[in-house]
């Protein structure tokens, strides 16, 4: 996945370098994995930094792994036994000879155990002092703090009493809609949103499930839910002679699961009066805990008023810090190194611009189709953007494993351009051209969000994805252009199919045609003694192109087809040129063509076997490979539409299994602590008829 084209403005553009002078670490461990251990690499090799790679069972083929200098196995795969454990990273950190620790984000980043135990061993760490982790990382007296420098909070319960019947009877005074917040971590974890009393109780120990296995703490805080927010976020930074500036804001309101999905920098729609309120308080907030290093100010703004309030400080290097970078012309990362070193912040306030606009989307392996669960597998295609200039970080390359163990984030884009009607354009294009397949993305669905007419006016709230959900999924209907450039895709590579161009020696007496059925139409094939190609094809579920009756009329196109590389076919329908890169993947094809990719899946007797004789319609089946946490049914019970039979967890996130209707348990399959594959059977119904009877 390297990057093809810079971006317009790249880090340090400003001249924002270190003095000669200047402190310096030496050998810096990376106590992370994936596209944050290979960001924190680049700028430290460009420093003539050392570096030092952890690795666990499922990583060590990893990219880090290779960029490092030196790398450490820390033992098996759940980031329990790995990435977790102080210890191991502690110990890695004596015997390769660091002298700093990045924690990057996630995993250990924000633990104040960690970072004391760090700065105890004589190493420096690379993030804020323990004690300003511990009291932004618990919400509730992170609250406290706020409300005593005069930074506006959000109402809400941010009591230290976790009773059940304590937070029913606040919930009740708080009143609804509220949000369960964990008052440690963030990435959305464990956060629910409740709109009556009747849920409050599920969601609150479901909550506090998903925030123990998370964060290693249940405890919870509630908030008034407002119904038109925006998330506003500021970019501060400190060093340890007391100097703290903003690097201005960004909005972060694009989300799914209450997860970021697209950022930019700065915040579109806002007063400079609101910009200069947004950023005193945040720089307000770091110095009321002698904050030091890069940290993440989040407030949540009401659409409606222009009220914004403090919800949390994110005491770490942020995933959408490089649109503040492309927009200020700072490496974060190196000012990270250098102020752990001991070294003052090279610039004041005022010397920080604001350049242009700046926009990030993160590509996760998911499904937004289905509710944007979890995917995983091995990338067995992927291309970078061709032509718009980006920035693509990113720790996977072709052919690497997606872990379900860990977040199931592949890369980020990022762009920038000189105002942001040309940034869109490019975040646009760059999407066009990105190219993954392996696991399901969330490419399509970014592009879908990227030409919304909402989106693209400017201000979005936090429910943009809900309100607008008919929009961003809309039937999707192959063209008939898709389908024949998949056809004949498979006609220039299949014996007996390609061999009629490549045989010179072919008796076109012969019969050249070929039907190929697909789950989402059909084509019939038939060369012509010229090898140009007739076609009829028929859009729609299982279609019969012999049946067009039955499914409307045939589409007739008459092409010529040019292979222009192994997967890369140039088709003329007419006076119409189509390009298009085709993937195969198992019974899929992937269609990449420069208006978007289609996933196509053909029909024949082995994927027909495979599609037609799986689980009975009314067994709840694992929609991803996770882990069960807790079986609710055991056979024979009655169950109701909706009620929750089974509970898994995969990439640290919770999923219900509810039936889909009322009925009666058959047989259960799966048991508490179980690895189950995606499509595993959990939880069988009796069939509706013999309930019937």
């Amino acid at each position: 996945m390297a990057t093809a084209a810079p971006s317009t403005l790249s880090p340090n553009a400003q001249g924002f370098e270190p003095r000669t002078d200047a402190k310096k670490l030496n050998k810096v461990l990376i106590a992370n994995r994936g596209e944050i251990a290979c960001r924190v690499i680049k700028t430290a090799r460009k420093l003539g930094v050392k570096t030092v790679a952890v690795y666990s069972d499922a990583d060590k083929d990893c990219l880090h792994v290779e960029m490092a200098d030196e790398a450490y196995h820390i033992g098996p795969a759940p980031a329990a036994e790995s990435y977790l454990v102080a210890e191991k990273l502690l110990q890695v950190a004596a015997a390769s000879g660091a002298d700093g620790i990045h924690p990057g984000y996630g995993f250990l980043s924000e633990s104040p155990a960690f970072a004391a135990a760090v700065g105890k061993a004589g190493i420096a760490f690379i993030g804020p002092p323990a004690e300003a982790i511990r009291a932004m990382g618990s919400k509730r007296e992170s609250k406290e703090i706020m409300v005593a420098a005069g930074v506006p909070c959000v109402p809400g319960y941010h009591g230290a009493n976790q009773d059940e019947d304590v937070l029913v009877k606040a919930a009740s005074d708080v009143g609804f809609p509220l949000l369960i917040k964990p008052t440690h971590g963030g990435g959305g974890k464990g956060m629910r949103v409740v709109r009556k009393l009747d849920d409050f109780v599920e969601e609150l120990r479901s909550a506090k499930r998903e925030a123990a296995k998370s964060f290693g703490n249940d405890e919870v805080l509630l908030e008034r839910w407002l119904e038109r927010p925006r998330h506003i976020e500021v970019q501060v930074f400190a060093d340890s002679q007391g100097n703290c500036v903003s690097l201005w804001e960004r909005d972060c309101s694009v989300q799914r699961r209450h997860q970021k999905i697209i950022e930019e920098a700065p915040a579109p729609g806002l007063s400079a009066a609101i910009k200069k309120d947004l950023a005193d308080k945040a720089v307000a907030a770091a110095k009321a805990v002698n904050y030091v290093g890069a940290g993440t100010v989040e407030f949540i703004m009401d659409a409606d008023s222009g009220e914004f309030f403090f919800m949390e400080m994110n005491t770490r290097l942020q995933v959408e810090h490089p649109v503040t970078e492309e927009v200020t012309g700072v490496d974060l990362v190196q000012w990270q190194l250098s102020v752990a070193a001991g070294n003052p912040l090279p610039v004041t306030q005022d010397d920080i611009p604001c350049i242009g606009h700046a926009f990030e989307a993160r590509i996760y392996a998911e499904r937004p189709e289905a509710n944007f669960l979890p995917d995983a597998g091995r990338l067995i295609h992927t291309a970078a953007p061709r032509d718009a200039p980006h920035r693509l970080d990113t720790g996977f390359r072709e052919g690497d494993d997606v872990s379900s163990y860990y977040d199931p984030m592949i890369a980020k884009l990022i762009v920038h351009g000189r105002d942001r009607n040309e940034a869109l354009a490019l975040l646009r294009s760059a999407l066009d051209q990105y190219q993954v397949v392996g696991p399901s993305t969330n490419v399509e669905f970014l592009r879908t969000v990227a030409s919304h007419p909402t989106f693209a006016a400017g201000p979005v709230e936090t429910n943009f994805i809900e309100q607008h959900h008919a929009e961003l999924f809309p039937p999707k209907k192959v063209p008939a252009e898709i389908l024949a450039q998949a056809a004949l895709s498979i006609a220039h590579h299949e014996p007996g199919a390609g061999a009629w161009a490549a045989l010179p020696g072919r008796r076109f007496s012969d019969v050249n045609e070929h039907t190929y059925h697909f789950d989402e139409g059909e084509v019939v094939v038939r060369q012509n003694p010229d090898r140009s190609y007739d076609l009829s094809v028929v859009v729609g579920d299982h279609a019969d192109a012999h049946k067009a009756e039955d499914q409307g009329e045939a589409v007739r196109l008459h092409a010529r087809a040019t292979r222009t590389g192994p997967n890369d076919l140039v088709v003329q329908f007419g006076n119409s040129r189509a390009e298009a890169t085709i993937i195969p993947h198992g019974p899929k094809l992937v269609v990449f063509t420069p208006e978007g990719s289609h996933t196509l899946r053909r029909r024949g007797a082995e994927v027909e076997a495979e599609g037609e004789g799986g689980a009975a319609a009314d067994a709840l089946v694992s929609p991803m490979p996770a882990t069960v946490i807790d079986v609710r049914v055991k056979p024979g019970d009655k169950v109701t539409e909706g009620q929750v039979c089974a509970v898994l967890e995969s990439m640290k996130m919770e999923i219900n299994i509810r039936a889909e209707r009322d009925g009666v348990i058959a047989a259960v399959s799966a048991e508490k602590g179980q690895a189950v594959e995606e499509g595993a059977v959990l939880v069988a119904l009796e069939p509706a008829e013999a309930e019937a009877k």
